[in-house]
């Protein structure tokens, strides 16, 4: 007879309703009892593993493509992932990680060969303004830096960061004094300005005299030694992407740009060093160089020609010695204009 009063195994989107349930009364924070609302946080923490195991499967089995999209519907049909972001603060340490992995590979689940989460998203996009200040928080920064990330795949969600207030605020987040914090702000940043070609081209032509100054003074001029040597990698990758060649002819034709990337050419460590001849080889490299750029070339010509006389990478590499020959060259046969 018992057999017969099994209860019936939950369905992916009846776990998804029980888990937005629990999460409406963790968010109210009702007045239950201390036992009862722990019973309830526990439920909710398993409730969220369960979730993270059907999306990835476990040591035992792949995750179901059907149990996947049932999922996925039943999570945007409604407010889960408000509800979820929302309560993350709530959660203890172990589910805050989980949730993170949900969010993110939901991100990525199709329904019909579309993206839902993009739609959702789209429609809330108040909560990039909800990760973003996460950064601002110890305790939940990391959790939803990694959620941020992976909203931002969505070019559309993309394009609301990088056009909003919250572009500025990074180049704080970058210098934050928990390094790990500051590191997760990084791939960030870097993820909003090289993901989305045409976006971030778009962006940085219509912000690039207030966004260059503040990535000049606050990160390549950083007293930060890590900030220096990040902010030097990422404007080379920025610069010799080629949908970014407006903004690099303009970049290359400024004086005070060009003493910048000439002071880290100068630096004690060799990693800031050769990250900032590739960028400096476009300015050497421009056939169109302005007068005053000829100018700071010509003047500094023998200082120049001594420093990439023994400059060397740690491995050989053909390419930068191409390079190098080349900047060289046009250095050598400059003439004052």
């Amino acid at each position: 007879m018992k057999a017969l009063f099994k209860p019936k195994p939950k369905t992916p989107a009846d776990l998804v309703r029980q888990t937005r349930d629990l999460l409406i009364l963790a968010d109210r924070g009702t007045d239950t009892k201390e036992s009862k609302r722990e019973e309830k946080m526990m439920e909710l923490s398993k409730h969220i593993r369960d979730l993270k195991s059907i999306l990835y499967g476990d040591s035992e089995s792949e995750p179901v493509s059907e149990a996947c999209t049932q999922l996925t519907q039943e999570f945007f049909r409604e407010n889960t992932l408000r509800l979820l972001i929302t309560c993350l603060p709530k959660l203890n340490l172990e589910t805050r990680k989980d949730a993170t992995q949900v969010v993110a590979n939901l991100q990525r689940q199709q329904v019909q060969s579309r993206l839902i989460a993009c739609d959702y998203l789209e429609k809330n996009i108040d909560l990039m303004d909800t990760l973003i200040a996460g950064y601002e928080n110890t305790d939940l920064a990391l959790h939803y830096g990694a959620m941020l990330r992976e909203c931002i795949r969505h070019q559309t969600v993309a394009r609301y960061v990088l056009e909003s207030e919250h572009m500025k605020k990074f180049f704080d987040y970058i210098q934050l004094p928990n390094f790990d914090i500051a590191s997760d702000a990084v791939a960030t940043f870097k993820e909003l300005l090289t993901r989305h070609k045409s976006t971030v081209a778009e962006f940085l032509s219509k912000n690039y005299d207030w966004f260059f100054a503040e990535y000049n003074s606050k990160l390549l001029e950083s007293t930060n030694y890590i900030t220096r040597r990040q902010a030097v990698k990422l404007l080379g990758d920025i610069l010799l992407d080629r949908s970014n060649s407006a903004v690099m002819t303009r970049y290359v034709s400024s004086r005070d740009n060009l003493r910048i990337l000439m002071n880290l050419l100068r630096e004690s460590s060799k990693s800031i060093q050769i990250e900032a001849f590739h960028v400096f080889k476009l300015f050497a490299a421009n056939q169109n160089k302005p007068p005053d750029i000829v100018s700071i070339l010509v003047t500094n010509r023998s200082k120049l020609l001594r420093l990439f006389a023994d400059f060397k990478t740690e491995k050989e590499d053909e390419q930068f010695e191409a390079d190098k020959a080349l900047v060289v060259k046009e250095i050598a046969a400059l003439e004052p204009k």
